[in-house]
Formats: structure tokens, sequence, C-alpha cells
């Protein structure tokens, strides 16, 4: 089965499955995953707990040594395999389907894989740990979710976050969990359990939220100006290259313009078919087309163009101010009114 993060506390608490394959890049997700599986097993029974590093010189061979291998101090054992590569190669993907085949009850395999390539999910090993045990795939989470998640995380400490709490917390944290998770803790820390209003977080909240670059374009393409320019304000703040976010911008309104002339005569935007794109990311192209108009769009290329020779030093202006406005243009469907559009 493959679990969400936020599913695998209920998934624990009605049993606990032969195995466990938790990846995907989200820091504070990984490791909470990995203690909540840990402790799941130890109030099973499961005592004893081996680790095993992999790296490219790992021999593969004691997966199936260790799981042969009787406990000393238990009747039960967590294995627990740390992948550090991207790809298990031949013999690692065979190891582990060769567990999968025959895994004892006595022990509970763990393996964690920060850096595991999202190709590799759809070898055999992978779908084989998925039919067996249990996949849990982390990801940042966003939007809706991530204000979920943090109300949920508030009440387990006792406390009862009023009206835009969550939210507040949301927007000052996002894609730094830690960074939530900490102020959350400062929070239970400094007040008695009970009600938490917005007015004992303002002041008090720092800014700790990072993004990266497709952040920017997810935020353009979802017509959120206000986000739009807080992510651009971040990447520029964390000494993001200006040079960086003209070239995920232009990629993006490059991506765009073609898919205007093909919408433009008649046919679907190209990606529909296309199993490389997620079904989010088409979804977004197709509602950002419907308010962005082929000569916006070629508009936005040129003002990227002169976005680069303002890096280089043949144009003058702010290349950052020039990206505002691009990125203000691309969200809103237009130039906003009142603010002049660079010529040069």
């Amino acid at each position: 089965m493959r679990l969400r993060f936020n599913q695998l506390q209920d998934a624990l608490s009605r049993g606990l499955a032969p195995l466990y394959l938790v990846c995907g890049d989200e820091p504070y997700q990984l490791g909470e995953a990995a203690r909540l599986i840990r402790e799941a097993a130890r109030r099973q029974g499961f005592a004893e707990r081996e680790v095993l590093d992999q790296d490219a010189s790992f021999d593969w061979h004691a997966l199936a040594a260790s799981a042969d291998a009787m406990s000393l101090f238990s009747s039960r054992k967590l294995i627990e395999l740390r992948i550090g590569t991207a790809k298990l190669g031949k013999d690692g993907g065979a190891a582990v389907r060769a567990y999968c085949d025959r895994p004892c009850p006595d022990n509970l395999l763990l393996i964690i894989a920060p850096e595991l390539d999202r190709k590799e999910l759809q070898s055999q090993w992978a779908k084989r740990v998925e039919s067996v045990g249990a996949l849990v795939q982390v990801w940042p989470l966003k939007g809706r979710e991530l204000v979920q998640w943090l109300g949920q995380r508030l009440q387990a400490v006792g406390l009862q976050p009023g009206p835009g709490v969550a939210e507040l917390l949301a927007e000052r944290a996002e894609g730094n969990l830690l960074a939530a998770v900490q102020e959350i803790e400062k929070q239970r820390l400094l007040r008695d359990p009970g009600p938490l209003d917005l007015a004992d977080l303002l002041g008090n909240l720092a800014d700790s939220a990072r993004f990266d670059l497709f952040s920017l374009t997810d935020a353009a393409l979802s017509g959120d100006r206000a986000r739009t320019q807080r992510v651009l304000s971040v990447l520029r703040a964390e000494g993001t290259a200006d040079v960086l976010v003209l070239w995920v911008l232009a990629r993006e309104l490059r991506t765009l313009a073609e898919a205007a002339v093909v919408r433009a005569g008649g046919a679907r935007a190209p990606g529909a078919g296309d199993a490389r794109m997620p079904p989010q990311r088409f979804a977004a192209m197709e509602r950002a087309l419907s308010r962005l108009s082929p000569t916006l769009l070629r508009a936005l290329l040129h003002q990227c163009s002169l976005v680069d020779q303002s890096i280089k030093g043949l144009a003058v202006g702010d290349p950052w101010h020039r990206l505002a406005v691009v990125a203000d243009a691309l969200a809103a469907g237009g130039f906003r009114a009142g603010r002049p559009i660079p010529q040069r």
C-alpha cells in the first residue's frame, strides 16, 4: 500500500506492515515518519534494532544475513536499511525482492531512502515493496493540507488554534516544517494549554518560509499575485541568483507560449498524454492559458530578454525589479495598471 505522511499514524495504529519504504526530499517528514515506525515497532515487541548503511560499496548479502540471524536480546528485530544512493542497482533490487518473497514475522524491515530517484519507484523492487508492505513518500505540504496539518499539530500539544492561527503559521513557515514545529513547541512552552489567538502569534512569529524556484512559477500559474511576490522576495533574500530566477520564468513562459499557439489552432495544449507531466501541473497550465493571451506571453518573453541584458550589464535597470514585473504580469494575466513596463 502507498501512504501519505499524514496517513501514517492512523495506519500504524491499525497494525504493522512487514516492511516500510520511506522516501522523499522533505527532511522533517522523512525523519518523523521513521521515528513513528520505530516507536510502533518497539510497542509491538521489536526490541532490537540493527542498522545497515548502504553506499556504493555495500554488500547486499548483509540484508539476507541480518534477516536470517536470530536476535540475541529479543524475539523480534527491527532492521533499518539506510539507502545512500539514488538507485539500488541490480543487486540491491534483487536483495529487496528476495526479502519481500519471504518476510519473517519476527523481523520488521524499515528502508529509509531520502535520495531515491523518482523513476526508481517504478522499478520491480519498489512495486514489490508496495504490494507486500507500505511505501511512504513524503513531499512538502502546501496549501490547505499544510494548514490542516499545523492545526492538528497545535491541538496535539494542547493548544486550540483560533481563526487564522494555522494559516498565519503556514504562511510564515511554508517549505520549512522544522521551523513550524519549533514555533509550535515554543508556543507550548510559553503558554498554558488552551486557546491560541492570532494576536498571540503576531509580533513574535519569525518568517522562516523557504521556497524553491518552482514555487515561484507554481504561484504565478495559479494567479496568486501576493504569493508570487512573496516567493520572489524570499528567493532574493536567500541569495538566489537572479539568472536562475530568470531561467525558470523564461522556461515556463516558453512552454506556455508554445501551448498557447497550439491551443489557438483548436488543439489541446501539449502534455495531456505525456506521462512525464503530472496531472496537477497540466491542469494548472490549462487554467493559466485561459487568462494568458499569446500576445502577452510574447511580451513577457521580450521582457525576459531585457532582464538578461540587465543582468549582463548591457541595459539599465534593476534585474529584480524587472523580474517582479514579469512574475506579476504572469500571475495577473496582464501588466498591472500604473506599473510601468520596463522598455530598455
